[in-house]
């Protein structure tokens, strides 16, 4: 039996050419737009060649960025744990993997306290009372303030391990955990400290005009203690009136970061100039003196509240407000918010501190033989103020307040001398001791430069200003 081989079919000459350039087609796109299955493979080959050839050759540098441009991402899903485990094996990642999770920083918000922040970073409250209770240095941590940065660093199994805080330019404090419980560091850069000058014309303002020529807070408050006892910094500022500070500026690397005191001073009330120079004696005590060594620290402070607006003086005949009758006013009220300190005139011996009927909540201050004074109305005492105790010069004893008898808060302000009311705004101070013999020719080299530096440092800032 033969077999003959079956004949092709015969197709029209137009579908022959049709399908032949079908097929063409497809081949083109085939080689020009590869299928991403396909790329992805022949990239993924091409990369583990090249790796391996980079490792082969160049084994010292690191493998970062083998992956910056590749056309897609490795997963789980490829199927090549080997270059998973490369990418995974680079130093830099390694560090940063096993860093993020054990360093930690919170900002203290406001409300926020050692707890709240603790439970920020997922420690417990038991940790709070570990760190609190390792020392008694370490119960400082627990004074926040907003704004604060808390550095934590926990171990492996979350515990804490170090926290760091800066509480200001100059100091830093550290726990770390040593054992079972933590050890406290404080730190404390040591600044350098130059001399600064600074002179200012009141024009509303003594705090304004202070801050115009670059005082700080606390120097402002320390210029006016200076100069409390010959100026009413409540009533006798003028426009017009002037100073010159001569003061410590602390810095690091260039950079301020603090003031100390005051050197020496000159204020300029109602066209009277008055000279301060701080001076230490041999026993190691500081205080200001004149120019000429005489003490600037009377044995009364003149205004026992700093700032206050004088709202009634001492008279004979005033209306009481309340009582709505004639009758002596036997001292000065000072108009200040609630809860404004209240300061000691002197060093003396607490008689009352108390209640005192329309007084109030009442303390008298007896100071030696002759001299007595009595702060009424007051909202609460300072704590130590009491019957029997001693107050010094400047202490704080109680608050602005507006018990017994009283319209608005305000300090009711007497002065006695021996036993009778004289008016503390017009009372001639008592001196304090001058410099002591012994040490005024020592008192003396210093004052004298200092005076000049002030007198030349103002006759060259006035020369530049009329330029």
């Amino acid at each position: 039996m033969t077999y003959s081989k079956p004949k092709a079919p015969l197709y029209p000459k137009s579908h022959l050419l049709a399908a032949s350039g079908v097929a063409a087609l497809l081949s083109l796109a085939l080689l020009v737009f590869p299928s991403r299955e396909v790329e992805a493979k022949k990239t993924f080959l091409d990369l583990r060649l090249d790796t391996a050839a980079e490792l082969a050759t160049v084994r010292e540098e690191p493998l970062v960025g083998l992956l910056v441009e590749p056309p897609f991402t490795p997963t789980e899903t490829t199927g090549e744990p080997e270059l998973q485990s490369l990418l995974l094996e680079s130093p830099e990642a390694a560090e940063a993997a096993e860093a993020k999770p054990l360093s930690k920083e919170v900002v203290v918000a406001n409300g926020d306290t050692l707890s709240t922040v603790f439970a920020k970073v997922g420690l417990p409250q038991a940790a709070v009372h570990d760190v609190l209770a390792s020392s008694k240095e370490a119960k400082q941590l627990a004074r926040l303030k907003v704004g604060q940065r808390l550095e934590f660093e926990l171990d492996e199994q979350g515990n804490l391990a170090q926290l760091r805080s800066q509480l200001n330019k100059l100091e830093s404090v550290q726990l770390e955990r040593s054992g079972t419980s933590y050890v406290f560091k404080k730190e404390q850069l040591k600044p350098d400290v130059s001399t600064a000058y600074a002179y200012g014309r009141i024009e509303s303002s003594l705090f304004l005009a202070a801050k115009k020529a670059g005082l700080s807070h606390n120097l402002t408050m320390d210029l006016a203690n200076v100069f409390g006892y010959d100026i009413d910094f409540a009533m006798d500022i003028r426009k017009g009136d002037s100073f010159e500070v001569i003061y410590e500026e602390k810095t690091i690397a260039g950079d301020r970061v603090g003031t100390g005191n005051i050197l020496a001073a000159r204020f300029t009330n109602r066209g009277k100039s008055y000279t301060a120079v701080r001076y230490t004696n041999k026993q190691g005590n500081s205080s200001y003196y004149t120019a000429d060594g005489q003490s600037m620290r009377k044995a009364f402070i003149r205004t026992p509240v700093d700032f206050a607006r004088i709202s009634s003086r001492f008279s004979n005949g005033r209306k009481h407000p309340i009582l709505n009758k004639i009758r002596a006013h036997k001292g000065v009220d000072y108009a200040a918010a609630r809860g404004t300190p209240i300061k000691s005139a002197g060093d003396g011996k607490v008689l009352l501190a108390g209640r005192k009927g329309g007084y109030g909540n009442t303390v008298v201050i007896q100071h030696g033989n002759r001299y007595r004074t009595l702060y009424a109305h007051m909202q609460g005492f300072a704590k130590g103020v009491r019957n029997g105790s001693s107050v010094k010069q400047g202490q704080i004893i109680g608050y602005i307040g507006t018990t017994g008898l009283s319209t608005g808060p305000h300090l009711h302000y007497e002065f006695q001398v021996d036993g009778v009311h004289v008016d503390p705004l017009g009372l001639k101070l008592p001196m304090a001791d001058p410099i002591a013999k012994n040490e005024k020719q020592r008192f003396i080299q210093l004052s004298t430069p200092l005076m000049a530096r002030m007198d030349e440092e103002r006759t060259t800032m006035l020369a530049m200003k009329n330029e």
